[in-house]
């Protein structure tokens, strides 16, 4: 049940449901690409990156200083079908704006 409850609370917030729906359309992004192309702070970030993991939606992967976050695989039916929801939705996303490999 607290699995649960973390997914449905992540959904819970406006840029969760944007970071969803951009990293499941741009695939794979670094922390630095996601942080330039949604002109948020760090920490505030890293905080909606943290609860969606914890909700079971994302993974990160560690490439030497970098974390690369993407959509979780598998995904259980209750996930791919909010996944499958958020992409239908009339959202204004950021455009991404790579910086990571010119670092």
């Amino acid at each position: 049940m607290d699995i649960f409850l973390k997914s449905a609370s992540a959904l819970n917030d406006e840029t969760r449901v944007k970071l969803l729906k951009f990293i499941n359309t741009h695939g794979k992004c670094c922390v630095c690409d996601l942080e330039n192309s949604f002109d948020m702070i760090q920490s505030r970030l890293s905080r909606h990156l943290k609860i969606l993991k914890e909700g079971g939606f994302l993974r990160v992967d560690r490439v030497g200083r970098w974390a690369y976050y993407s959509i979780r695989t598998p995904l259980d039916e209750f996930r791919q079908s909010a996944i499958k929801e958020i992409m239908t939705l009339d959202i204004d996303l950021p455009k991404l704006n790579k910086i990571c490999e010119k670092k």
